[in-house]
């Protein structure tokens, strides 16, 4: 479908498709309301629209991306096939012709559609609050321990203070009262950065947090674009048009005139405030450390706006949905800037960062190790704690297949790399401390250098209680926990029966771990550190590299110093059974 201009215009297709449930008695959007919209998901229901949020005279959207369908009928096919194209214009550039600029003359049309629309107004000044309300806004706290209720969809907008260029970046906020919140602002990130150069400069940044407006523009917000690479570029390249971008009444900057919400105002230097704790989509709380205090001047709105949230926990859940279609999306720029990378994916299940797979040319001796360093130098993916690469077209997204291919190849002493002392991302508490970690690499390539086990039928050594085959070559097993046997995965890296099994892994629950691929991931690459959580049957150094022999073991229990899991609470899931069918009187399935 795609060219949808804003939120209300994508409310009414969903409603006409049959893809909106909607929700006329009051709902509590403390907990209660994410727990319906978890609930929802779980059984990959429809988007959600709220009429009657408690303490708000406005109503609220969620679910909006939570299926392929949804993001079809979001975006369609259009934004895929011009990427592909631009993907492959420098190739056949080489040779111009008359014909090739024929054959592109679609292309060039969608091109000059690109860039942005300046207009004095837009429906989103339609009303101008100042100062602020922000109490009104039906803002969601989604899990009991919870700092308070986030904007869950807000879309950053800021200028470098220099040059002018902007950046669209989806930070989580965090309400405090009428007129100040929380921003979740990573100096790793591009409004980071805009925020260090304010700083240094002694002077407050401008900010706009929009709330709605076009599908496209909540898809920019999220893109792992290059720095220099302007988001609402691809907002206007996704929508199809150029995006209208209206004069600010209240502030210096523009802002995306199709909005829903607006809130105007600015960072000081220095002026920092606690922010968290907060249910995040690694599957945990991440905890509360003193992030830029945001202070709202106004707020611009429509006269009958929709609020916009999601709800982020263990996967899958909407945020899963629009990782996948912006990789999708996005994978032929990365060949076009990495030759060498023929597929790469990250895994949504782990929370994008924590793991990703590349197939990878190796023309020379080693040149899959020099790619691994321009895949995790670029972007967001040099957040990537753990890379596997393949030399062969695999379907990355079978991580058994993958994994299986990798672990045949692998000679442990040469090919398995961990780098410590590196950056980490935020949300990642596995490493020695916040920002801080480490990173590992593991290459397979070439012929098979071994056959794997694919059935375990030897007893259960002493110290574990289950032991399960996650795939040919990788064992799962579990035992004593972490803070009473923290010197378990040393012992069982040196069990004889294992020794035929390149990895095995040590979890708390291993029949949990392996019910699914998805449980897997989750379990395993959210619960380790390469540089804390590695082990071998030995390790050698020579010429300043650790030679793994292998099994080698990953300590994936949880440690004591790793956040909570997130969990629905009692009391909210007994409110949500009761009212299930106060809720959706024609039905709804529920999922768990």
């Amino acid at each position: 479908m795609g060219m949808i201009p804003d939120i209300q215009t994508f409310v009414e297709i969903l409603r006409r498709e049959g893809q909106l449930a909607e929700i006329s008695v009051e709902v509590d959007p403390y907990l209660e309301a994410a727990e319906i919209h978890r609930r929802v998901i779980a059984a990959r229901g429809p988007a959600i629209l709220f009429k009657n949020i408690k303490g708000s005279p406005y109503p609220l959207v969620t679910n909006l991306f939570g299926s392929t369908k949804r993001i079809e009928m979001a975006f369609g096919p259009r934004p895929g096939e011009v990427i592909k194209a631009i993907a492959t214009l420098p190739e056949q550039l080489i040779h111009p012709s008359l014909r090739l600029a024929w054959e592109k003359r679609s292309l060039v049309a969608a091109l000059a559609k690109v860039g942005l629309k300046r207009v004095r107004r837009g429906p989103v000044s339609e009303v101008i609050e100042s100062p602020s309300k922000l109490t009104e806004l039906p803002l969601l706290t989604t899990w009991e321990k919870d700092g308070g209720p986030f904007i869950t969809l807000p879309l950053v907008y800021t200028q470098h203070p220099s040059n002018g260029s902007h950046n669209l970046g989806m930070y989580r906020v965090q309400r405090y009262d009428d007129s100040t919140t929380g921003l979740h602002m990573q100096i790793g990130k591009g409004g980071g950065f805009h925020l260090a150069e304010y700083s240094r400069l002694g002077n407050p940044m401008p900010v706009n947090i929009h709330i709605g407006g076009p599908p496209a523009l909540i898809l920019s917000a999220i893109s792992p674009l290059p720095e220099n690479v302007p988001e609402l570029m691809l907002a206007s390249l996704v929508l199809g048009r150029k995006l209208p971008m209206a004069r600010n009444p209240l502030g210096p900057l523009p802002f995306a005139a199709n909005s829903e919400f607006v809130l105007v105002g600015e960072v000081r230097p220095g002026e920092m405030h606690p922010e968290g704790p907060f249910g995040d989509h690694y599957g945990y709380y991440s905890l509360k450390h003193d992030y830029p205090l945001f202070r709202c001047k106004g707020m611009l709105r429509r006269k009958n706006p929709i609020c916009t949230a999601t709800v982020v926990g263990k996967p899958r859940q909407e945020d899963f949905y629009l990782g996948d279609y912006l990789q999708e999306l996005l994978a032929p720029l990365i060949k076009l800037v990495m030759p060498a990378v023929q597929d790469l994916w990250s895994y949504g299940e782990t929370g994008y960062h924590s793991l990703a797979a590349a197939v990878v040319q190796e023309r020379y001796a080693r040149e899959s190790l020099a790619t691994s360093f321009r895949i995790l130098g670029e972007g967001q993916l040099s957040l990537t704690k753990f890379l596997l690469l393949l030399d062969k077209p695999l379907d990355l997204r079978n991580f058994k297949d993958v994994l299986e291919y990798v672990l045949a190849r692998a000679d442990f002493e040469k090919d398995l790399f961990v780098f410590s002392n590196t950056a980490m991302d935020t949300l990642d508490y596995t490493g020695p401390k916040v920002n801080f970690g480490s990173k590992g690499v593991l290459i397979g390539s070439g012929d098979p250098i071994r056959s794997l086990p694919n059935s375990y039928s030897g007893t259960c050594p002493s110290g574990l209680d289950k032991i399960s085959v996650f795939c040919s070559g990788c064992l799962v097993v579990s035992g004593t926990n972490h803070k009473s046997d923290p010197e378990l995965a040393t012992k069982i890296s040196k069990i004889e029966p294992f020794r035929d099994w390149p990895l095995i892994i040590l979890v708390d629950d291993a029949m949990r771990a392996t019910k699914s691929v998805m449980s897997f991931l989750w379990t395993v690459f959210t619960r380790f550190e390469p540089a804390a959580d590695i082990y071998g049957k030995s390790i050698n150094i020579e010429r300043h590299h650790l030679k793994y022999e292998y099994p080698i073991l990953i300590d994936a229990r949880m440690k004591g110093t790793y956040p909570d899991e997130l969990f629905c609470d009692t009391k909210t899931a007994k409110i949500v059974d009761s009212r299930w069918h106060e809720y959706f009187p024609d039905g709804m399935e529920m999922g768990d």
